[in-house]
């Protein structure tokens, strides 16, 4: 293809975004039944993540922002016909399928963050745990067990198993949507004969293509 043909879409700190979420997700799924705090960590870099991605989406370059990329009912139904008719129309950023699957993983991640730090504040931990937490300390400091069960155990009673619940509902619809942003990807590489991968890695994407 040649540099007539190339035209840069997606900036750095998409494509960064794009890689390191993917990893972080990953990290924090496998890690979700496991001891100790990995799985507690890579939930806060995806949110850190995904507060970055918000602003940049609002205040980023032209294919990064959210306005770029969510399209309407009719065009969205334009674009679903062009793809069973075989003829795709071309976007250069991300197509109106593409950006309803971005806005909906971003959803997905956003309330698994949510509910996975109200489970972690019911066991005590972070920055969502109760003021009774704040007890939990001088008891364990004059020996008094006791005390600190009797602090413990109604918090965790009534909202740990609620919020893990929840959680664990919305990591696994995150993990349906990404197979489904990765079939998606796949299955639009070969419609619209490009590399979407590699558009992704280099920023890189054809400038032609069945106009929008």
């Amino acid at each position: 293809m040649s540099s007539a043909q190339r035209i840069k879409v997606w900036d750095i700190g998409v494509r960064l975004f794009h890689w390191s979420l993917a990893v972080l997700f990953a990290v924090a799924y496998v890690t979700g039944e496991m001891e100790g705090s990995a799985h507690a960590a890579a939930g806060y870099a995806v949110l850190a993540l995904l507060v970055l991605r918000g602003v940049w989406g609002l205040a980023g370059t032209k294919h990064a922002r959210f306005a770029d990329f969510i399209y309407g009912p009719a065009a969205t139904w334009r674009y679903a016909r062009s793809l069973l008719a075989r003829r795709p129309l071309h976007y250069l950023g991300h197509n109106p399928l593409g950006g309803w699957m971005v806005i909906a993983l971003l959803l997905t991640l956003a309330g698994a963050c949510w509910t996975g730090l109200e489970a972690y504040g019911a066991q005590g931990h972070g920055p969502l745990a109760g003021p009774d937490t704040a007890l939990v300390a001088p008891a364990l400091a004059n020996g008094d067990e006791s005390r600190d069960r009797r602090e413990r155990k109604p918090r965790k009673a009534k909202g740990d198993k609620f919020w893990e619940e929840i959680h664990e509902a919305l990591s696994h619809l995150a993990l349906f949507l990404v197979v489904l942003h990765i079939a998606g990807a796949l299955a639009a590489s070969v419609l619209h004969r490009e590399n979407l991968v590699e558009a992704m890695i280099t920023g890189y994407k054809r400038r032609d293509g069945p106009p929008a």
